[in-house]
C-alpha cells in the first residue's frame, strides 16, 4: 500500500492524499460503508460502484469467521469474488465485538474467548487467529487485535487495556509479517490507538503505534458514548503524534458533522453504520439538515427527495412516495433511503477533499457544520 499527500489546508489540519492499494486508489478524506457480513445492507454492488461510487467497504472479521465461515471465503477465493467486488476492501479485526459482545465473552491475555451470537457455540480469537482469519478473508487493509474499551471506562481499567492492546499488536505484526496472502494480492497491517479519553493514555498509545511504523494507522475506542468534544480532544491529540505521511483511519465516526470536525483535525478515513442504520429507521442526511421521512409534514411532499443531487433515486423519487413505502414497511424504502443516505456521506467527503485542494475547507466546513444539524 501507498500514501501521498496532495494538499493540506492552511486553516487546520485537514490534508487530501491518496492511498494506492492492488484494488484501486482511495482519494481521501473518505468514508467507507460498512458491509458487515459480506454486504453493505439494501445496496448492491453495482449501486455501490456507480451510483454511489465507494472507493472502499468495510467486511466484519467476526460476522464473515462465523457466515459464511472461512471455509467458503476460501473456496470461493477470497471476499472479493465471494460478494463480486473489485474495488478495495478493509475488515475490523473483531476487537470492537469483545466491546460490544460484552456479555458473552472473556478477556486473556491469549485472547478473547466468546459465544456466537447464532448459535452460542463458543471460540477463541487470539492476536494471531485474528491475523489468519483476515488473510483468509482477503481485505486489502486488516485491522491489528485490540480491546475496544467501553465509555465511561475508570482509568485503572484503560490504562491496563492499553498495555494489553500493544502486547497484542506485536504478537499480530510478528503472526502477519511471517504469512503471507493468499490470493495474489498485496495486504496491509493497521495498528489500533486506543486509551478512552484519558490524554495520557492516547500520548502514550499514539507513540507506541507509531513507533511499530506500519503503512497507515488506526484510531479506535471512541464513538462508543462520550460526548463529540471529548472525541474531538482525543482525536487531535493522536493525530498530532501519529506519522504525518501516514494514512489515519478513525474507526466507527460518525455522523456528517463529527466527520468533517475530524478531517479538519486530521483524519483521512471513517466508517459508520449512522447512514445505513439510521436510513432503515427512516433518517435522512441531506445538504440542508436532516429529514426524518416518517413525519407527517412529507405525506403530501411531491417534491424530489434531493433536487440537486446527481443521484437517480434522488431525483425520480419523491418525499412523500418515501415516506409512503417507509409506512408501509416496503423493503424499496430502504433500499432508496440507504442508497441516498450512502451517496449523502461520500458527496461530503468528496467536496471536503475538493475544498482542501482549493484552500477553501475551514471557512466551508464551519458553515457546513452549522447546517447539518438542522432538523427540518
Amino acid at each position: 500500500m501507498k500514501f501521498s499527500l496532495e494538499a493540506k489546508d492552511i486553516h487546520s489540519k485537514a490534508r487530501a492524499g491518496t492511498v494506492t492499494t492492488d484494488h484501486g486508489e482511495i482519494q481521501t478524506p473518505i468514508f467507507m460503508p460498512v458491509g458487515t457480513a459480506g454486504t453493505v445492507k439494501a445496496v448492491h454492488q453495482r449501486e455501490l460502484k456507480e451510483d454511489i461510487d465507494a472507493k472502499i467497504i468495510l467486511g466484519n472479521t467476526y460476522h464473515l469467521y462465523l457466515r459464511p465461515g472461512l471455509d467458503v471465503l476460501e473456496q470461493a477465493g477470497g471476499l472479493h469474488k465471494f460478494i463480486g467486488w473489485d474495488r478495495p476492501i478493509l475488515t475490523d479485526s473483531g476487537g470492537y465485538q469483545v466491546y460490544s459482545l460484552s456479555k458473552v465473552r472473556k478477556i486473556k491475555e491469549e485472547g478473547v474467548t466468546f459465544r456466537s451470537h447464532i448459535d452460542g457455540s463458543k471460540h477463541l480469537f487470539t492476536p494471531e487467529y485474528a491475523m489468519d482469519i483476515q488473510r483468509t478473508i482477503g481485505a486489502d487493509i486488516i485491522m491489528a487485535f485490540d480491546e475496544c474499551t467501553p465509555y465511561p471506562c475508570d482509568y485503572k481499567y484503560a490504562a491496563s487495556s492499553i498495555h494489553m492492546t500493544h502486547r497484542w499488536l506485536k504478537r499480530c505484526c510478528d503472526r502477519f509479517d511471517s504469512t503471507e496472502p493468499k490470493y495474489g494480492f498485496n495486504q496491509t497491517l493497521f495498528p489500533i490507538v486506543q486509551g478512552s479519553v484519558y490524554k495520557d493514555l492516547r500520548k502514550k498509545s499514539a507513540d507506541f503505534i507509531a513507533s511499530m511504523d506500519r503503512e497507515g494507522n488506526a484510531i479506535g475506542g471512541l464513538s462508543v458514548g462520550e460526548p463529540a468534544e471529548e472525541m474531538y480532544g482525543m482525536t487531535e491529540v493522536v493525530c498530532d503524534i501519529l506519522p504525518y505521511e501516514k494514512p489515519r483511519y478513525l474507526m466507527g465516526v460518525g455522523t456528517p458533522i463529527n466527520i468533517l470536525e475530524n478531517i479538519a483535525l486530521g483524519v483521512d478515513m471513517f466508517d459508520c453504520v449512522m447512514p445505513t442504520r439510521n436510513a432503515r429507521n427512516g433518517m435522512l442526511f441531506t445538504k440542508n439538515g436532516i429529514i426524518n421521512i416518517g413525519n407527517k409534514k412529507w405525506a403530501n411532499d411531491f417534491s424530489p427527495i434531493e433536487a440537486d443531487s446527481d443521484l437517480h433515486a434522488d431525483q425520480v423519487y419523491s418525499k412523500a412516495y418515501l415516506r409512503h413505502l417507509m409506512h408501509s414497511k416496503e423493503m424499496l424504502g430502504a433500499q432508496i433511503a440507504t442508497l441516498h443516505n450512502l451517496h449523502f456521506y461520500l458527496w461530503l467527503v468528496k467536496q471536503a477533499r475538493e475544498k482542501i485542494i482549493a484552500g477553501e475547507f475551514y471557512a466551508w466546513k464551519n458553515k457546513m457544520v452549522t447546517i447539518l444539524g438542522n432538523k427540518l
